[in-house]
C-alpha cells in the first residue's frame, strides 16, 4: 500500500544541488560564469543591479541567527571607539608628542571611567533571566568595536552570558573586539541595515560619550521616537558634563526646533546603577511585569 503522506519536499535541497553543480564536467559552457548557479556567483551578487537582494540578505542573515539564538530583546550600548579603559589612559598621555595631543589625551582620560560604567551596566543587564517562554531578554548589543563597545561585550562575558556585536566594513580595519560571542558577531556593508538591527530588538538604549557615529545613532533613535515611527523606550545618556557641553539641549527648545517635552525622551545619568534603575522604573511604570534585576 502506498504511503498516503505527501513528501516533505519535491525538489532537492539547494545545498545538495550546489555540490552536484561543482562536480560538473569541464567544458567551455560549464567554465563560463554564466553557467554558475546564481546564488554561488559572487560577481553576479555584487552587481549594482543586485543591491536590493544584498539589502534583503543583510537584513535576513542576522535576523535568522538571532532568532535561532532565542534572543527576544536587547540592551543596546552606543559609545566612542576612542575612549581608553582606565588602565590604559595614562599611556595615552605619555605617548602624546605635542601639547594639543596631550590636551586631548587628558580629556579622554577624564572620560575613561565610562568604560567601567559601560562594563558594569552590561554585567547588570546580563543577569536578567529568560522570560516564561525561555526567550533571552536584554542581551547586550554593541557596535562590536573597541573602547565603550568593547566594555559592553566584556561586561556580558564577565557574567558568562552571550552578547552581540554589529560591526561595519570600514576603509581602515576594524576587527570585532574579543569579547563578542563569535556566533553573534555580524559584519555589515550597509550602515542603514546595521542601524536597523540595532533597534529591531532594542528594549533600552544606553548612550555613552562619543563622536559623529554615536551622535548619528543617538539622534536617529530620538527622531524615530519623536515622530512616532517606533515605540518609546528608555534611553539613558551617560555623562551630564559631556552632553551638556557638546549639545545645548535647552537652546533647541528656546529656538523652537524641538519641544520641551522632547527632552523627556531621554534621561541623563552618571553610573550604571542609576541608568539601570531608570530602565527598571520605566518598565515598572509601564506595568510590563519584566523580571529585571535591581
Amino acid at each position: 500500500m502506498n504511503d498516503p503522506k505527501p513528501p516533505k519536499r519535491v525538489f532537492s535541497p539547494a545545498r545538495e544541488e550546489a555540490k552536484m553543480a561543482a562536480q560538473a564536467a569541464s567544458s567551455p559552457q560549464t567554465e563560463d560564469p554564466a553557467y554558475k548557479l546564481a546564488f554561488q556567483d559572487n560577481d553576479f551578487l555584487l552587481r549594482q543591479d543586485l543591491r536590493p537582494v544584498r539589502f534583503q540578505l543583510e537584513l535576513l542573515k542576522p535576523e535568522l541567527l538571532l532568532d535561532e539564538a532565542n534572543i527576544a530583546s536587547t540592551l543596546v550600548i552606543y559609545g566612542s571607539a576612542r575612549i581608553p579603559e582606565p588602565s590604559k589612559a595614562d599611556a595615552l598621555i605619555e605617548t602624546a608628542a605635542t601639547d594639543e595631543q596631550r590636551r586631548i589625551a587628558e580629556r579622554l582620560k577624564a572620560k575613561s571611567h565610562y568604560y567601567d560604567e559601560a562594563r558594569e551596566l552590561a554585567r547588570i543587564a546580563s543577569r536578567v533571566g529568560p522570560d516564561a517562554e525561555g526567550k533571552k531578554q536584554f542581551v547586550v548589543c554593541s557596535g562590536g568595536g573597541p573602547s565603550i563597545m568593547e566594555a559592553a561585550n566584556r561586561g556580558a562575558q564577565d557574567e558568562g552570558k552571550d552578547s552581540i556585536g554589529l560591526n561595519i566594513v570600514l576603509p581602515h580595519e576594524q576587527l570585532p573586539n574579543p569579547y563578542v560571542t563569535p556566533s553573534l558577531s555580524f559584519q555589515f556593508h550597509y550602515f542603514s541595515l546595521r542601524k536597523m538591527h540595532f533597534l529591531i530588538r532594542a528594549r533600552a538604549v544606553a548612550v555613552f560619550p562619543g563622536g559623529f557615529g554615536t551622535f548619528d545613532e543617538c539622534f536617529e533613535l530620538l527622531t524615530l521616537i519623536q515622530t512616532g515611527k517606533i515605540k518609546p523606550m528608555p534611553i539613558v545618556l551617560f555623562g551630564h558634563e559631556y552632553w551638556n557641553r557638546v549639545i545645548n539641549f535647552e537652546a533647541l527648545v528656546e529656538e523652537g526646533v524641538v519641544s520641551a517635552r522632547d527632552l523627556e525622551l531621554f534621561k541623563m545619568v552618571e553610573t550604571a546603577e542609576e541608568g539601570w534603575q531608570y530602565i527598571c522604573d520605566y518598565y515598572a511604570e509601564a506595568e510590563e511585569g519584566l523580571a529585571l534585576v535591581k
